[in-house]
């Protein structure tokens, strides 16, 4: 009898505790919450300390945070006065890991790396603001939170090729990434629409390549200089963000095409101009110049090469003298062939650029070296692929368009965006995403899936509202995915939590959808 109500009473606390950190505000869910009945007055005369000097740079990340979010000017303290807020390094074999304690009068911020810290930081961040502080102040509910991420790789990808943002709005996307704990950010900055990055080597890249978008083939010429660049990666960097550039080949090369014709490889009627061509030793040289300048660029040391849809117009190849002396001169008896040669040139390129090599996931085939190569595996109707990755030991990256291509449609009533075969991407199914609902096991190679990524394509977009609207919330769905374990998760519960974060999408200016009725879509 009492051996029954004791595991009664265990039932109970333990279905007790999972509402209280089901009820914690903070997105991604941690790892662990209880919330501590207390409250953390903070204001201008809070004193901010760090253990040791290496952690004043998450300080002053601190300090910028409160100041934009809160309006609070914090004062870093030169010793721990045992009050106030303390970030602290801590031993660990995790650097993503953190924990956040919090009593009424202090709040400790614990980690091994750099990193953990800083997503300590932003959960902190969270319940301040959830907290509404109001005249530099704020009343922060408190908690203990020890918290470490699900996936290493928590990616967003966003196409400027086809749609032009710019700087400040890729900044405030940065922000965002930011605040949810993700990690990368795949900039696909070249396609068929335009050429959105300076190549000093090769200038007409950017300034024809870049005429035009999706929605106007004449719009004037956009791109980033090599200094915005610069100034995104860093801004980046603060923030524990990695950016990864993609400039594709060997199709979706239009845009580059209309500026350096010489080594188009053609294209069919559809797609126009549509290759790089093979066949030409001085394609090579050209498009080794072009990483060798991207690769200075970006310290990722990755660099995407797409290798995707090409296919869709390389029929001129098969007529191309180059191309054809060159299948004459290796025994290539397909067109195939030739773009798996062209995909291990330029692979071997960024390897003597010390640079991985991300393709999509059609370079499976291309028997790449695996330990060099990460694939995105983006074709959810081809589960073989995902399949043949993992079985060829590469690292792989899920970006299935169901459910993480974000220009889906998140609403049985939208009027623009893509489906397939009538699927759509509602925000509860980005959040159930698991390992477990892949249609290929991963069993015992769990180890290399990196992780999991959202991509923003922009053939239906045309403004930034309707970026934003086609992101948000979603991605705050899909930072809950990429961060908390499934067994973790509860959608209904999430909605609710969701309710906090959204004032806060709107207090940055951000449009999203939360209802056809509450928010109508735009269509351009």
């Amino acid at each position: 009898m009492i051996r029954s109500l004791f595991l009664l009473l265990a039932f109970v606390c333990a279905g007790f505790l999972s509402r209280a950190q089901q009820n914690c505000p903070v997105i991604p869910l941690p790892s662990q919450s209880t919330p501590v009945k207390a409250v953390f007055q903070l204001n201008d005369q809070t004193p901010l300390a760090v253990s040791e000097p290496s952690l004043l740079v998450s300080a002053n990340m601190l300090q910028q945070q409160l100041l934009q979010y809160a309006g609070i000017r914090l004062v870093l303290s030169g010793k721990t006065p045992g009050h106030g807020i303390l970030l602290k390094r801590v031993k660990g074999d995790n650097p993503a890991a953190y924990s956040l304690e919090m009593t009424g009068t202090q709040v400790t911020v614990s980690a091994a790396g750099d990193e953990g810290i800083f997503y300590g930081l932003m959960s902190f961040m969270q319940l301040v603001r959830t907290a509404k502080p109001q005249l530099a102040a704020a009343q922060v509910p408190c908690w203990n939170i020890t918290d470490k991420p699900l996936f290493g790789w928590r990616g967003f990808m966003l196409d400027e090729s086809r749609q032009f943002f710019g700087k400040a709005v890729v900044k405030k996307i940065l922000d965002e990434m930011a605040s949810y704990k993700l990690n990368r950010f795949h900039w696909h900055l070249t396609d068929e629409p335009g050429w959105r990055i300076e190549i000093k080597q090769y200038p007409r890249l950017s300034l024809v390549g870049g005429i035009g978008n999706t929605g106007d083939a004449t719009a004037p010429a956009q791109y980033y200089t090599q200094a915005e660049i610069k100034e995104i990666v860093a801004y980046a960097k603060e923030r524990h963000i990695t950016v990864i550039p993609e400039i594709d080949m060997p199709g979706h090369a239009t845009a580059a095409n209309k500026a350096y014709p010489e080594f188009s490889g053609g294209g069919s009627a559809k797609y126009p101009e549509f290759t790089f061509n093979p066949g030409k030793e001085e394609t090579y040289q050209y498009l080794a110049n072009i990483l060798k300048e991207v690769n200075v660029l970006f310290p990722s040391q990755m660099i995407h090469i797409g290798g995707d849809e090409v296919s869709f117009g390389s029929e001129k190849w098969k007529t191309d003298p180059s191309v054809q002396q060159l299948m004459k001169t290796k025994g290539y008896t397909s067109l195939l062939e030739v773009e798996h040669y062209f995909i291990k040139r330029m692979a071997d390129t960024l390897l003597k650029l010390n640079s991985k090599v991300l393709g999509w996931d059609e370079v499976t085939a291309a028997e790449l070296p695996a330990k060099e190569t990460i694939v995105f595996w983006w074709r959810q109707e081809k589960p073989g692929q995902l399949k043949d990755a993992l079985d060829k030991g590469y690292q792989v990256v899920l970006c299935p368009r169901l459910p993480f291509y974000f220009d889906f449609v998140q609403d049985s009533t939208n009027l623009v965006g893509r489906r397939w075969q009538g699927g759509f991407n509602p925000l509860k199914r980005v959040y159930d995403f698991s390992l477990a609902t892949l249609p290929v096991p991963v069993g015992n190679k769990t180890a290399q899936v990196e992780g999991i990524q959202a991509n923003l394509w922009t053939e239906t977009i045309r403004t930034t509202e309707r970026m934003y609207y086609m992101t948000f919330p979603r991605l705050i769905a899909f930072a809950e995915a990429a961060w908390t374990a499934p067994a973790s998760r509860n959608f209904p519960q999430f909605e609710q939590r969701l309710q906090q974060h959204l004032p806060l999408l709107k207090e940055q200016g951000i449009y999203y959808m939360e209802s056809p009725k509450l928010t109508p879509e735009p269509i351009r």
